[in-house]
């Protein structure tokens, strides 16, 4: 409810008297204050209680009131305070002027006590609504970005959860996503200035890849144990079968898609990211011997960083290899396996992959691989 007993309004005069009679007119309904200049406005409009509104006159020696205006605007503390100018000035010009510079209103002197009281009460209601509408719409805002971050959260919690359970059937991926997730986005943002990947390199694009990729194996927990978990290297039939995983991981992931209103970009990447990491540049991967470019950016990103980490973790079947020796591998299957401006790319930003996966190593603790604390000497 509006209370006019508790504005503030500040009025602006070189005359002492229309001072006094501006005085007597307001304070039975306002709380005044008063300044007989230009300077002397300011500097009460910058203290600490704001006027909610301002009378001010506009010829004054020295900085008059279209001068004082536009340093009230100028200034984020008191361009939001309206300004009524009152002025003997009654030409049409004059008053245009005004109201063109940004004054809310323009009253002639001599005044009428009623007009300007008419005028204060109608500006006092109008600034009460716009600061009500600027207090909903920061509480909206906030509640906005609060719900915003909260469904980022989920949303990366979520991700987790599924591949850490892709992770519980195959003991020996550690921080594995960890590493390709760190991987891939090296690699997308060494290359967003690139001809090729900067209509597709966004800033989104790459965040939306780094949340997708721990996705990118979700289909291994569709391959049977005694497959999965071989210690020794596969049949030909068990390989097939491994194989499978690719598609299995993208079928599930358009599953959930079909079983939601709308569309999720961060979903349609990881189900490229997971049907796809397994192509190979020269159309000899799997599952769909896609070549070249008919392989999607976010799956020829995760291939490098998937293979990479392979090389570089222990698995039962072998040891790790040293990062030189990794990165030996990688290079000589620069435009066979590998797509040659990511390889490069991978090249230049070498040293962040060592980075990358000294800081989520694994160890092996009876039998199992988990997480380490502390990297050891640079291979």
């Amino acid at each position: 409810m509006y209370t006019s007993s508790k504005h503030i309004i500040l009025i602006v005069d070189d005359s002492a008297e229309n001072l006094h009679v501006l005085s007597e007119l307001l304070r039975p309904q306002y709380r005044v204050l008063a300044a007989n200049s230009g300077e002397g406005c300011l500097r009460v409009a910058n203290g600490r209680e704001k006027p909610d509104l301002i009378l001010l006159d506009v010829m004054m020696p020295g900085m008059d009131g279209y001068q004082v205006l536009a340093r009230l605007l100028e200034n984020p503390a008191t361009r939001d305070i309206p300004v009524v100018f009152l002025t003997a000035m009654a030409d049409a010009g004059d008053e245009e002027r005004g109201l063109k510079l940004g004054a809310v209103d323009y009253i002639t002197k001599p005044i009428t006590p009623a007009v300007v009281l008419a005028r204060a009460h109608t500006q006092l209601e109008a600034k009460m609504a716009r600061d009500w509408l600027k207090d909903q719409n920061a509480t909206l805002e906030a509640e906005v970005a609060h719900r915003m971050a909260e469904n980022n959260l989920t949303q990366r919690a979520s991700i987790r959860a599924l591949a850490h359970l892709a992770e519980t059937r195959d003991p020996e991926t550690g921080n594995h996503i960890l590493r390709t997730q760190g991987y891939v986005q090296r690699l997308a943002n060494g290359l967003r200035q690139h001809p090729r990947f900067a209509a597709t390199l966004s800033e989104r694009y790459i965040d939306l890849l780094s949340r997708s990729a721990p996705l990118h194996d979700i289909g291994k927990v569709g391959i049977p144990d005694h497959i999965l978990l071989k210690p020794g290297k596969l049949t030909p039939d068990e390989w097939t079968i491994m194989q499978t995983h690719a598609k299995l991981g993208s079928d599930a992931i358009e599953q959930a898609e079909s079983d939601i209103e709308m569309p999720l970009p961060f979903l349609s990447l990881a189900k490229e990211i997971a049907r796809w990491h397994h192509e190979k540049w020269d159309g000899s991967g799997y599952p769909d011997q896609l070549v070249g470019d008919a392989i999607p950016v976010s799956a020829r990103l995760m291939a490098v960083a998937d293979v990479f980490d392979a090389l570089i973790s222990v698995r039962v079947y072998k040891p790790a290899l040293p990062y030189s020796e990794a990165r030996r591998i990688i290079v000589e299957g620069r435009g066979k396996h590998f797509d040659p401006d990511v390889i490069d790319a991978f090249l230049a930003g070498f040293d962040d992959f060592v980075a990358i996966a000294n800081r989520h190593l694994d160890v092996e603790v009876d039998g199992a691989i988990k997480a380490s604390v502390s990297p050891p000497a640079t291979p």
